[in-house]
């Protein structure tokens, strides 16, 4: 009968992972356990994904981070893992929906981040086994200024990742065990293997998250659909990234801030353009014109840069009237 080897926060870091399973002489009759966040903030989240999914004897549960992808809450390690993933990204996530959000036999639980003591596994609650930001806010209320592992006296060996517990795994009284030690902030990768319950670890090869936020800015910056941000957002979104930014991405945000400039410097010349457009038209073709309303606002001498800031409170529907009006602007920034 095999063991059961069970692997803290990946995150990404692929070459991390195979020397580690080379490190406990993984068999195949071992059943491989990873208590979720796979992706996010390392090099290789899409070799990871693909070695617990191709192997057999393979769990892998869900981690808060998975959750945030199944549900499409995105920052920037989520933005940077879409980009990596290319075109398996969607198929990715299909199947991160599957995972299961704990694990038990009669020699281990495992959860991703943590459980309320007493409570049956199957009667727990999803944000708080996965870590959610709402299942901390519900842990906190429970376990005010301590840790719900403090309360944990169960007679089950109880393992769990989540949070960094340094560049050592926590362990207490045998029955407790926090997994995650920081492998892609450039600390250790740790299994523990059940049932001798021994833990085995292999140092990080780099601070991979800072190297990711790095590598990655750029690429995600292009990525995003500023056609469709607001001026204020776009704004916001300039404001906090220029002073930390490399030189490439400094040129490319100023491109970006010059782009949104000369479309808001444009306004009057679109109002001009829908007046001259409204006075060529009869009532009738006013109604089928593509620019309708803003059409009418200017036939009747509503139409100025403060109105048409409000029918085009972004990149895109500026671009889109100025089309209907038969003139042309130029996209973002390649």
């Amino acid at each position: 009968m095999g063991r059961i080897v069970i692997v803290g926060d990946i995150h990404g870091c692929f070459e991390e992972l195979i020397e580690l399973l080379e490190k406990v002489d993984l068999r195949p009759d071992d059943l491989l356990i990873s208590v979720g966040d796979l992706v996010d903030r390392g090099p290789d989240p899409g070799g990871v994904v693909e070695y617990f999914r191709e192997r057999p004897n393979s769990v892998v549960l869900m981690g808060n981070h998975e959750r945030k992808h199944v549900r499409g809450v995105f920052s920037y390690a989520q933005e940077i893992t879409r980009l990596q993933l290319g075109d398996r990204y969607a198929e990715t996530v299909d199947w991160m929906r599957t995972l299961p959000y704990y694990f038990e036999n009669e020699q281990v639980r495992v959860v991703h981040a943590a459980m309320v003591p007493g409570v049956p596994l199957a009667s727990q609650r999803e944000e708080v086994l996965c870590g959610s930001t709402r299942g901390e806010r519900e842990l906190a209320a429970l376990f005010p200024g301590g840790h719900w592992h403090d309360h944990y006296t169960d007679a089950a060996p109880v393992v769990f990742g989540h949070h960094v517990t340094g560049r050592e795994p926590l362990i207490r009284d045998g029955r407790v065990f926090g997994l995650d030690t920081g492998a892609c902030h450039g600390w250790n990768l740790t299994a523990l293997c059940v049932p001798g319950f021994t833990v085995h670890a292999v140092p990080a090869r780099a601070d991979h998250w800072a190297a990711a936020k790095r590598r990655w800015q750029l690429p995600v910056l292009k990525s995003r659909p500023w056609r469709d941000h607001t001026w204020q957002e776009l704004d916001q979104a300039l404001g906090r990234h220029s002073p930390s930014a490399d030189a490439d991405t400094r040129r490319w945000l100023e491109a970006l801030e010059a782009w949104a400039a000369d479309l808001r410097s444009g306004f009057p010349a679109l109002v001009s353009a829908a007046r001259r457009t409204a006075g060529g038209l009869t009532a009738d073709e006013l109604r089928r014109h593509p620019a309708a309303p803003v059409l009418f606002q200017a036939r009747d001498g509503r139409l100025d840069t403060t109105a048409l800031a409000r029918r085009c409170p972004t990149p895109a529907r500026t671009i889109a009237l100025a089309a209907a009006l038969g003139l042309t602007l130029p996209g973002p920034p390649g």
